[in-house]
């Protein structure tokens, strides 16, 4: 009988133990996802500011919304010359403007002739590609992604060419009508439309 027992507490010990190691996982699985939540809405909220301030230029596809105007709602792109080629109005200037100037500039553009009081949304779909030349394998363009940076477009390009250095790079950047030279490093943020140069070493 006090056998029965001893096994009894022994079985009920091991239970406890197993129902407190399962809560501790439970626990820490909660945190851990509370952490990922709270990360991804921080990233999302940094995208959401990095898009509200971005400028369009020549390569971008845009969305217009029109409210009640399904016909007019559509994607569009911008051109070369930093126009897009919105119906009833024609060539409209783009390049150089946030989405939310855009919104306005069409908005203006269809009020009062074609649209009263028009509600106009402009979301951007894709960005133009960034360029990389100089010592990697594969020179190009390539397609923009969100939060790049230099060493992302190198490994995009295939990676360092043999002659490459690694340590030192510049990127060349459309600001308005002007171009800049900036000097950069493998964490430098890429933005669309940039030529990231990979300079050679010479030793």
């Amino acid at each position: 009988m006090q056998a029965e027992r001893d096994e009894s507490r022994a079985g009920t010990r091991g239970l406890s133990a197993q129902i407190a190691v399962l809560a501790l996982v439970t626990f820490a699985l909660i945190i851990a996802l509370a952490q990922s939540h709270a990360l991804a809405q921080a990233a999302s909220a940094a995208l959401t500011s990095s898009s509200a301030d971005y400028t369009l230029g020549s390569g971008d596809r845009v969305r217009v919304s029109v409210f009640g105007e399904p016909s007019l709602s559509g994607e569009y792109q911008v051109d070369g010359s930093g126009k897009l080629a919105f119906p009833l109005i024609g060539q409209v200037q783009a390049g150089g403007l946030t989405a939310s100037a855009l919104q306005a500039r069409l908005a203006a553009a269809l009020s009062p002739d074609y649209v009263k009081n028009p509600s106009v949304g402009v979301e951007v779909l894709s960005y133009r590609p960034f360029y990389i030349v100089g010592e990697v394998r594969t020179p190009g363009s390539y397609p923009y992604v969100a939060g790049m940076s230099v060493i992302n477009g190198v490994a995009l390009a295939g990676g360092f060419s043999y002659r490459a250095k690694k340590d030192d790079f510049y990127v060349t950047r459309t600001v308005g009508s002007k171009k800049e030279r900036l000097d950069a490093d493998a964490e430098t943020p890429v933005k669309p439309g940039d030529v990231i140069t990979v300079r050679e070493r010479f030793f």
